[in-house]
């Protein structure tokens, strides 16, 4: 009103205004006055006549103070129910904390009886017969291994005791019943006892018992290392005992079995029950563990406070920034209600401000957020082609879209890698020749068999191409083609050519097996015939023969199929190594007397030379004995007959280096890393059949399993040279199997 005021009278003094200006302004300062006489009028709340800065301010407060109220209130119940739930887990976790220290007391008792059944002294003073000096030792045992008690029997019989006083009866029921670690409460006694018993060796009718009482002073210590207060109850004294406000607690971690917790409300403490059983299930103690509520109210008390202390700020700094925004608000609105009264007085050189919300300057605004508009959406698509793009370039499988004509419209990297084209060059080409598919019968097949043409009349189609794809050769694809949608068809080129060859090698892989297998049976099978037939004529050196070409033949099969199933293994990922300490001129020896027979028939000779100081090999003896049998059966086969094969080791760095060399032809150039490849065969001018191609690779796999490397050369001297490295043990080290 003020503002409407000074602009009436500003117009007067300017004289830009007709003449019934003073009229206007007497009227507006009597309605001014009427308002003001009237107190209630002041009172009286008008949502026309409230400002907009003041009504959202109002909104803002109303609304702050109810989230934060119901938030406190929320906050404020589920603090307390954490830290009920701490108050339960804190209990909890000190309860299982002292069980386990019970238990690890039990092993500690098990290890001091059988410290004390090993010390010479008592052996020596039981083997005299000198009874009365085994107490006082006795005594200063147990006070040094912290134990209550500790006695020697003899049988049944008592021999000597030290300690507290304890029903050695009850005990050796206990451990009659329980074996070596016992826990038991003697109806004599007041505490439960824990214990342990073990055999003197010397002589080996004698026991030693150690026993730990439950009491007090175990129950003081158990307090202090978990930090609450711990008590240790007897069984039979809570079974005895009337009904008191602990009774349910104990009777639900009875009922358990593992334990309960429980927030005492009588005692204002949280507490949690263990029960303790022996061996037999026999309950032995129950550990009551306690933690005074205070304890935790006290911190939730705190955080509660500081809880409202900082609602209260926040609901003050809110009513700022709500006075603030509706300012911020009001503001536009104010500058376009003056700017119009200006621009109903005739000021035509005002401009519509275009700043505020959506209801100052709607036409302007609403160009303005089309525009926006706009250039979100682009971004989006652009965004979403991006991702599209991302998701095909990352794909395996090629992919590459066609329009109606056939003709390529985008080809993703893979497609345009296995083609071998560039993505650019390829867009806008019919895609026959892009793909280049091999004639069949003098015809192109998309002329008559074609997918993608197949696809749009069935609504999908899978073909298989071959494709001449330049510098990769010619190349197996399936190609697996959509149907037509919005002009645009996909089709998914995947390169089977790999697996073909896969498929291939398996075939031939098959075939020499069953050569390798029919080979040796058919000679097998001709010297069991002629054994046969000749039992009663030939001679003994002739029956000797057959039998050594038997068993000639029966170790080639036992290597194919060991060498097969070993495959398997290594393949699934079975292949396991026992670590140990492996002598390397035992695993050479043990190689020789498998590998002997065949170094015999071709009269060659196995020369061993490795240093008296090699050190153990940290390693697995029965696979490393396969790796030698492997490499001289390979040397066998290449090496010319009546020829050395050589082994020697050296050792350096913490490693040992041993190979296998013979004077055979050697491998062709460049086949030195190729040769321990999976069914890698040897050159056309083997001796032998050339086998299945997996013994060098079955070497391979168990050095590198050792952690070591295997390399293949030829020597200065002419020689072929298996090499191999394995990391060395530590003279006399054990490692478990």
């Amino acid at each position: 009103m003020l503002e409407r005021l000074r602009q009436l009278l500003r117009a007067r003094r300017t004289r830009s205004v007709a003449d019934d200006t003073a009229p206007r302004a007497r009227e507006f300062l009597r309605r001014i006055a009427g308002d003001l006489s009237n107190p209630l009028a002041r009172l009286r709340f008008d949502p026309r006549k409230a400002g907009l800065a003041w009504l959202l301010a109002g909104i803002n407060v109303a609304l702050v103070v109810l989230v934060m109220t119901g938030i406190s209130f929320i906050a404020v119940g589920m603090l307390r129910d954490l830290a009920d739930e701490q108050g339960q887990a804190r209990v909890q976790l000190a309860g299982a904390v002292a069980r386990e220290d019970l238990r690890r007391m039990g092993e500690d008792a098990l290890s001091a009886a059988r410290i004390l059944a090993d010390r010479p002294t008592l052996q020596r003073l039981l083997a005299q017969g000198n009874v009365e000096s085994i107490p006082p030792f006795l005594r200063r045992f147990c006070e040094t291994a912290g134990m209550d008690a500790c006695g020697v029997f003899e049988g049944d019989k008592l021999v000597a005791e030290a300690g507290a006083s304890v029903p050695w009866s009850d005990i050796v029921t206990a451990n009659a019943e329980q074996g070596e670690r016992f826990l038991v409460t003697p109806e004599s006694s007041k505490y439960p006892m824990l214990g342990a018993v073990t055999r003197v060796s010397n002589p080996p009718d004698v026991r030693v018992f150690i026993v730990r009482l439950m009491d007090e002073k175990l129950a003081r210590a158990l307090s202090a290392h978990v930090g609450l207060d711990v008590r240790l109850i007897n069984y039979r004294a809570f079974s005895a005992a009337p009904v008191n406000d602990f009774t349910s607690l104990h009777s639900a971690g009875l009922a358990d079995g593992r334990s309960a917790v429980q927030r005492v409300p009588a005692l204002d403490l949280y507490a949690s029950s263990f029960p303790v059983f022996a061996s037999t299930g026999e309950v032995i103690a129950l550990i009551e563990t306690r933690l005074p509520a205070a304890a935790i109210d006290t911190s939730t008390g705190r955080l509660i406070r500081r809880l409202i202390l900082a609602a209260i700020v926040l609901s003050v700094l809110a009513v700022i920034a709500g006075i603030i925004l509706g300012q911020l608000v009001a503001a536009p609105i104010e500058a376009l209600t003056d700017s119009a009264v200006r621009l109903g007085q005739g000021d035509f050189s005002t401009s519509i401000p275009t700043r505020g919300p959506a209801e100052v300057g709607a036409l302007a605004r609403t160009m303005e957020d089309m525009r926006h508009n706009l250039v979100d959406l682009t971004g989006t698509l652009r965004r979403h082609e991006a991702e599209a793009r991302a998701v095909l370039a990352g794909i395996v499988e090629g992919v590459y879209a066609v329009d109606k004509n056939r003709t390529i419209r985008y080809l993703n990297p893979q497609a345009a890698k296995l083609l071998g084209v560039n993505p650019e060059d390829a867009v806008g080409r019919f895609c026959g020749d892009v793909l280049n598919p091999r004639w069949i019968d003098g015809r192109r097949p998309c002329d008559f068999n074609c997918p993608i043409i197949l696809a749009r009349r069935e609504g999908s189609a899978k073909n298989v191409e071959h494709l001449q794809t330049g510098d990769r050769g010619l190349r197996t694809t399936v190609i697996t083609s959509s149907d037509l949608a919005e002009g645009l068809q996909v089709q998914v080129i995947r390169d089977e050519t790999e697996l073909e060859a896969v498929r291939r090698a398996r075939d031939t892989v098959l075939a020499n097996i069953s050569h390798e297998f029919r080979t040796p049976l058919a000679a097998q099978l001709a010297s069991i015939e002629l054994l046969r037939d000749g039992l009663t004529t030939m001679s003994t050196d002739q029956q000797r023969e057959l039998v050594l070409s038997l068993e000639r033949g029966t170790q080639r099969l036992t290597r194919l199929i060991d060498n097969l199933l070993e495959s398997v293994r290594i393949e699934a990922g079975q292949l396991s190594i026992r670590r140990q300490s492996v002598d390397l001129g035992t695993v050479i020896e043990e190689a020789r007397a498998l590998i002997e027979s065949l170094l015999t028939q071709r009269e060659q000779t196995l020369e061993v030379s490795i240093p008296e100081d090699l050190p153990p090999i940290d390693g697995d003896a029965q696979r490393l004995t396969q790796v030698f049998v492997n490499l001289i059966a390979n040397a066998n086969k290449f090496a010319p007959e009546g020829s050395a094969i050589r082994i020697g080791a050296t050792h350096a760095d913490g490693s040992v280096t041993a190979w296998v060399e013979d004077e055979g032809t050697g491998l062709p150039p460049g086949a030195e890393g190729s040769i321990f490849e999976r069914f890698s065969r040897g050159p056309e001018v083997e001796p032998e059949p050339g086998g299945l191609g997996l013994g060098l690779w079955i070497v391979k796999s168990i050095i590198e399993r050792h952690n070591g490397r295997i390399t293949a050369l030829r020597t200065p001297e002419g020689r072929m040279r298996f090499s191999f490295t394995l990391p060395a043990g530590a003279p006399g080290q054990e490692f478990p199997e």
